[in-house]
């Protein structure tokens, strides 16, 4: 049905989402295992909380109400299911096509009282269906298409269980380990019911490589084998057959294809699908005989009939169904985005007709299963925006429909853009140069890369094309954030590929058959000689310049007329034929970064050219981030509000008079937050925006200048605050300044009017703080960039250069911000462990959060070098590190697979591999084989393939060769030294691991390798040959679109937990992870960290079992939505370890925090601050099932790291000495255990004092360590005495109970519970709040239930 039938139904044309996708069978899971979804009449709910915040967004809680409906199907008994009014019709077929008893059926409808049901109506439209009401499952005729989706379910059930389409990641989906681990589900059916006999039953003993201090670093456990994956064959054979399509005279009885099969006996049989079901006929390889076969036994399912006729079909058939509805479902929802794995086992490559047919067709999986078919995708991404977003429930449907267009155009771009490399697209312009080549495949236009007709010349060349389509994909994620009602940007996809980076975009209607002169009506197409402005679009630009701080500013046009724009110049307006305002070219979104372009005539401040800046970069398109925007303009306003309030005590000093601050307050309205990111037309009133503020040229952006603003007035004596800080140095955020209050209300009132109420000496103030902060509007704060600064070619009036002069100067202070506020506070975060990247994703992640640039890596690395406490940061200087180099390869290996022909492309990446992480020095490449190079050279051919050819050159690197090229590398984009000659010398100087710098590798340029153990240090082989490289990958960057409701709900929740009331924390995070539900599906990062909070919640409550449900699904999730040995996936493994200890379940507890030990081993070594944690926690684990030797082994690795990157006078090193302690006295080696105590006893001492329970805690238990020592001493004594006839008492050897193990594993986990009464409570309240007021960021979480409170383990640490 196209979309004309829908429209005229009364539907909106929304109907792609709602077409059966192959992976859509799960939507029983959707809304949160089987729960009905929520959606319905909202109802506000008051929050009786006095104490809370009045502005929080009001707090909506969304009926839920299913009913049940007995569904009766052909052949088995009725059944019940749980629905709810939202969903559709649709969803219950899906529901039926995913059920081990139903799930052979795929063409049939569903009937009330003998009326068809609309598939795509609501139940809730439905008349007469209501609780109990039966539905009928009745068999419909096939079509073609029918067919062909029946076939293709009924190869997706055979296949179910084989994890190809994982490793070869297609139809998202991709790989999960925990069920191996867990061995099956968490649930009840896991406990094991042996309470006594528990202890001695446990293997504890790791494997080798997982101890501390090993050195082996093995890929293969990686992927532990997964027995369920061997398959269970039910057919050997199942294809299309060569009959195919049926004759006329066939298709008039009704014959829809043909299908061939060969059953495990060996049987070959050939198919007829009619429309009346399948049978089989006589035909064979050679001869077409339609007739059917005997016996002539007609089914409506494909299953039913191979049942009948192959006896281990059926056996096999129904035990896999079994195996495959035990799974998880979260270990089989496709993810909504592909995720790839750079390893993968040897995988027998099998005959399948479906993957066949669709790799040679332009089909996208379903939806153009519907003949002369394909999406158009410009306008399904545009009407999804246009949806309504008045209330929630639209806003839900509208975001949903946006995320699962997006993700969808994401999978079709990433499929075109290999066939663009591949060679299997025909270009546009296929007469050009294959550089220069342009493509069209399913309604995406494609480019490639590189700069095309000295495009970019005077940007930097092919640099810059290189560069220019990330800029603009950030520009899409940040217009498309703003969201503006009437603006559309185009679905943007970036894929790089086999060497070569290709744009993928919707197309504009129109745009193809017109010149692009003519077109553009808005911004430039020369970077600025020819300009032209359009009334409409300033109109809806001038909706983004807030939210986005771009400057409306003046440029000149050829004719040298000031022309108006509200965008960077290249930035092009173009009306579409469906008379929608696209703007397209969005590079110069954000301004640009004048640390790395030199520009003549013009200074850095002092304090960025002391480090080096500006440096050469290799384009000019370097800009600065959004993040660092949002920072720099937060700083400027903390800034502008502490300036504003000391002018304002000097006021006060003078006059003595409150008449000002009065009258602020009574005028104060609305804050504008420092970013505020109010919606369309909830600008605040703008002044005009031309008035000259002349910014005193002394105040740059540094911290400590804000002497000259202060006039000169000597310190004010007499206020009533007591002492008034001075010119405020020093970084701390200082909220209390007397005056600050004040201050923010007289802003606040100047933005709300026009100033008119407010006498001339408050006015004075603003002024004198908005001119020092270099605001553009002299009444209120409000800071902008103008991003054609520097641009070269554009130009500005002559009246204007005052402005211009100041909008430099606050670039050059943004410049500044990154170097002298950004870097330090990065490295200082890491210093006190509040950021721990792990990888070099969570890495560039920490970067990117702070508005760092990766061209800044250098500079980071470098600043860590000259700080202080280098020691304490050496694992981020090694992670540093080894992202610089696979990073410099990575840029090296870019141009040299360019050169490498299609049949050569599996030797030129392994003998890249052997050069870059070998130890064999002379890595020789194989070339292919003589006997296939083509006899008859044809000098004439004409290269299809982009760089194709018979190009050997790669074959001559050598390893010292590429290492000079890193090395250079280094030097030029990130202008850091590294002194290396090899590899085996990077590795002994920074302490890296060669499996670590082939993972980086790997994912970064999208090279999956075979999983075997490699022999890097052998010097007489290379490590690796051209069979161990399977696959190459595209990496993908596209637009990740938000649920906006979903995540304002999980904020207010995380924002209740720390507040301490932790049930309506709770409540709303259960809201936000529907809502999430709603718009992502099942699978997705951001409900994974809903899953992991709220599984906490329920820990700290008390409810044990929910916690290891909730996280069960979190570390699936992770595992398949950003990797098994993602960073993010180690830290889900400890989390549920500890829940399942607490569950009673300690073998299972072991073998994941095992897991997650070999995981973080491969990922980034051993040395690192959070294997200390994890090693504690083992220990814990280990010394509660009584294995002390091992137990001390970990522990004391803790306790070593623990000294190392926290300092010897630490807490974390006082308790790690605590822990160990006590496995020693489960020893009976008291010597040992007091030493440590002792340890412990002298830091918290000198930390907390005498007087903490702390510190009392730990001389109790010295003593009792002494007395247990002497008691031993006497025994012994007794013993040399007497001889063998002593009387000794005896000594009490005690297992640590598992409480006591629990409670420790609580409190280095960051949990602990401390019994309150009804005043303590009371008090705390107090303190929260006062807290808060404070804004500090000591969270507390406190349940009022059973009067418990969970704190984070956030003592002030040194």
């Amino acid at each position: 049905m196209g979309e004309k039938d829908l429209r005229s139904k009364g539907h909106s044309p929304l109907f792609f989402f709602l077409v059966p996708s192959e992976h859509s069978t799960e939507t029983a899971v959707m809304n949160g295992g089987g729960a009905p979804e929520h959606t319905g009449e909202l109802e506000p709910r008051q929050d009786g909380d006095a104490g809370d915040d009045s502005n929080e967004q009001e707090v909506i809680v969304i009926q839920d109400t299913g009913f049940n409906v007995k569904i009766q199907a052909p052949g088995t008994e009725p059944f019940d299911l749980q629905v709810s009014p939202q969903e559709m019709v649709q969803e219950i077929h899906q529901v039926l096509m995913d059920r081990e008893d139903t799930c052979h059926r795929t063409c049939f409808s569903l009937q009330l009282d003998g009326n068809v049901l609309d598939n795509f109506a609501e139940l809730k439209s439905i008349e007469g269906l209501q609780e109990g009401s039966q539905l009928k499952v009745v068999e419909e005729p096939y079509t073609v298409r029918e067919a062909r989706i029946h076939v293709r379910h009924i190869r997706d059930l055979l296949k179910s269980l084989d994890p190809s389409d994982a490793y070869n990641g297609v139809d998202c989906n991709s790989l999960s380990f925990l069920s191996i681990f867990t061995e099956g589900d968490l649930g009840d059916s896991g406990r094991r019911k042996k309470k006594g006999s528990e202890l001695e039953q446990i293997d504890c003993t790791p494997p080798e490589h997982i101890l501390p201090g090993s050195k082996e670093r093995p890929l293969m456990p990686l992927q532990p084998p997964n027995n369920d994956w061997k398959p269970m064959q039910c057919l050997k054979v199942l294809t299309m057959s060569g009959w195919n399509p049926p004759p006329g005279n066939r298709k008039m009885h009704g014959d829809l294809m043909y299908l061939y099969m060969v059953t495990v006996e060996e049987r070959h049989i050939s198919v007829t699908a009619s429309s009346r079901g399948f049978y089989l006929n006589q035909s064979t390889t050679y001869t077409f005989n339609p007739k059917p076969a005997n016996p002539s036994f007609l089914s409506h399912s494909l299953v039913e009939l191979l049942s009948q006729i192959s006896p281990a079909f059926k056996k096999n058939f129904s035990a896999l169904q079994k195996k495959r509805v035990q799974r998880h479902p979260f270990e089989r929802i496709a993810t909504p985005f592909q995720v790839y794995s750079w390893t993968a086992p040897q995988v027998d490559h099998a005959m399948d007709c479906v993957r066949a047919e669709d790799a040679y067709t332009s089909r996208l999986g379903y939806e153009e299963h519907i003949p002369g078919q394909t999406r158009d995708w410009n306008e399904e991404l545009q009407t999804t925006r246009e949806l309504a977003r008045k209330n929630l429930p639209e806003r839900l449907l509208r975001e949903r429909a946006i995320f699962k267009v997006h993700s969808d155009f994401a999978a079709a771009a990433t499929r075109g853009a290999m066939a663009v490399i591949d060679g299997n697209v025909m270009a546009i312009n296929p007469g050009e140069e294959t550089r220069m080549q342009m493509f069209i495949w399913n309604n995406i236009f494609f480019s490639l890369g590189f700069d095309v007709r000295d495009h970019y010349r005077e940007l930097g060349g092919d640099a810059a094309a290189h560069a220019a389509p990330t800029n603009d994909l950030n520009g899409v994620r940040a217009y498309g954030a703003v969201d503006v009602e009437g603006l559309y940007t185009l679905g943007t996809v970036v894929v790089d590929y086999r060497g070569y980076r290709v744009t993928a975009q919707s197309i504009i209607p129109g745009i193809l058959e017109r010149e692009q002169e003519q077109s553009v009506i808005y911004g430039s197409i020369d970077f600025g000689k020819t300009v032209v402005s359009h009334s409409k679009y300033l109109e809806l630009l001038d909706k983004t310049s807030r939210p986005l701080k771009v400057q409306r500013h003046d440029v000149l046009n050829e004719k040298d007329e000031a022309v108006q724009l509200c965008s960077s110049v290249e930035c092009k307006g173009i009306i579409g034929n469906d008379g929608r305002h696209y703007i397209l070219d969005l590079l110069r979104t954000f301004p640009p970064d004048l640390n790395f372009l030199p520009v003549e005539g013009e200074e850095l401040p002092p304090e960025t050219q002391k480090q080096g800046f500006p440096r050469l970069h290799r384009h000019r398109l370097a800009c600065l981030r959004q993040e660092l925007i949002e920072a720099f303009v937060e700083h400027r306003y903390l800034l502008f509000m502490k300036m504003a309030a000391l002018q304002l005590m000097q006021h006060k000093a003078n006059k003595d008079s409150t008449k000002a601050a009065a009258a602020a307050a009574v005028a104060a309205a609305e804050t504008p937050a420092p970013e505020s990111k109010a919606p369309e037309g909830q600008d605040a009133p703008q002044v005009d925006q031309t008035n000259g503020v002349e910014s005193p040229s002394t105040t740059t952006a540094t911290e400590d200048s804000l002497e000259p603003v202060v006039n000169g007035v000597s310190e004010p004596e007499g206020t009533q605050n007591g002492q008034v800080e001075g010119p405020l140095g020093g970084k701390e955020a200082d909220e209390t300044i007397p005056g600050l209050a004040q201050a923010k209300e007289l802003a606040e009132s100047l933005v709300a009017e026009d100033g008119s109420g407010i006498d001339p000496k408050s006015r004075e103030v603003v002024l004198n703080a908005c001119k020092a902060v270099g605001s553009i509007s002299n009444t209120s704060f409000d800071i902008r960039f103008n991003p054609d600064l520097f641009s070269p070619g554009v130009r500005f009036p002559e009246e204007s250069t005052d402005d211009i002069q100041k909008q430099k100067q606050l670039l050059k202070d943004a410049a500044a911000f990154v170097v002298s506020c950004q870097v330090p506070s990065l490295v200082k975060d890491c210093l006190d462990h509040s950021a721990l990247p792990m990888d070099g994703a969570t890495l560039a992640e920490a970067l990117h959060q702070r508005g760092i640039n990766i061209r800044y890596l250098g500079t980071v690395l470098e600043f860590v070098e000259k700080t202080p406490a280098k020691a304490k940061l050496e694992h981020f200087y090694r992670i540093g590190i080894c992202e610089l180099i696979t990073r410099c390869a990575k840029h090296f290996f870019k141009t040299y697979l360019q050169g490498v022909e299609l049949s050569a492309l599996s030797a030129a990446v392994s003998h890249f591999l052997n050069c870059f992480l070998s130890s064999f020095p002379d890595a020789v490449a194989h070339l292919p084989p003589d006997e296939l190079v083509s006899r008859r050279k044809n000098r004439k051919r004409r290269n299809r393939v982009p760089g194709g050819g018979d190009n050997t050159a790669w074959a001559s690197l050598t390893p010292s060769e590429l290492w000079k090229s890193i090395a250079a590398e280094a030097q030029s984009y990130y202008h850091f030294t590294l002194q290396c000659e090899g590899v085996d010398q990077v590795v002994e100087k920074h302490g890296l691991q060669k499996i670590t710098l082939l993972r980086e590798i790997s994912i970064k340029t999208g090279i999956q390798i075979l999983i075997k153990e490699y022999n890097f240090d052998s010097r007489h082989k290379p490590a690796f040959t051209e069979e161990d490289i399977l696959n190459i990958f595209p990496v993908v960057k596209h637009v990740n679109p938000k649920a906006s409701d979903a995540f304002h709900f999980f904020q207010s929740g995380q924002a209740k937990v720390q507040q301490g009331f932790l049930k309506e924390g709770c409540e709303l995070i259960n809201e936000a992870l529907n809502l999430f539900n709603n718009v992502y599906g099942a699978m997705h990062v951001e409900i994974c960290a809903c899953l992991r909070l709220l599984a906490r919640l329920n820990y700290i409550m008390g409810d044990h079992q929910e916690a290891l449900s909730n996280q069960q699904k979190a570390v699936l999730m992770s595992e398949r939505a950003l990797g098994i040995e993602h960073p993010n996936t180690i830290q889900e493994y400890m989390h549920l370890a500890l829940y399942c200890f607490a569950n009673g379940q300690l073998s299972t507890a072991l073998k994941l925090l095992y897991r997650a030990r070999y995981l973080m081993l491969m990922v980034c070594g051993e040395d690192h601050p959070e294997m200390a944690l994890l090693d504690s926690n083992i220990g814990l684990v280990l010394h509660g099932v009584m294995e002390y030797e091992l137990s001390l082994r970990f522990l004391e690795n803790a306790l070593t790291i623990n000294t190392k990157y926290h300092g010897s006078r630490s807490l974390k090193v006082a308790l790690s000495n605590h822990l160990v302690a006590r496995v020693y006295e489960s020893k009976a080696e008291f010597r040992s255990a007091l030493q440590h105590e002792k340890e412990g006893y002298t830091i918290y001492k000198n930390q907390v004092g005498e007087a903490h329970e702390k510190t009392k805690e730990s001389s109790e238990y010295l003593k009792y360590l002494t007395q247990q020592a002497v008691a031993l001493q006497r025994t012994m004594n007794e013993i040399y005495k007497n001889g063998s006839n002593a009387s000794i008492t005896p000594l009490k050897f005690t297992a640590p109970s598992m409480a006591s193990v629990l409670e420790q594993l609580n409190i280095i986990n960051g949990i602990i519970f401390i019994p309150l009464s009804q005043k303590d409570l009371e008090t705390l309240k107090a303190e929260v709040q006062r807290r808060q007021q404070l804004q500090e960021s000591g969270k507390f979480e406190e349940q009022t239930a059973d009067g418990l409170l969970e704190l984070d383990d956030k003592i002030p640490i040194d």
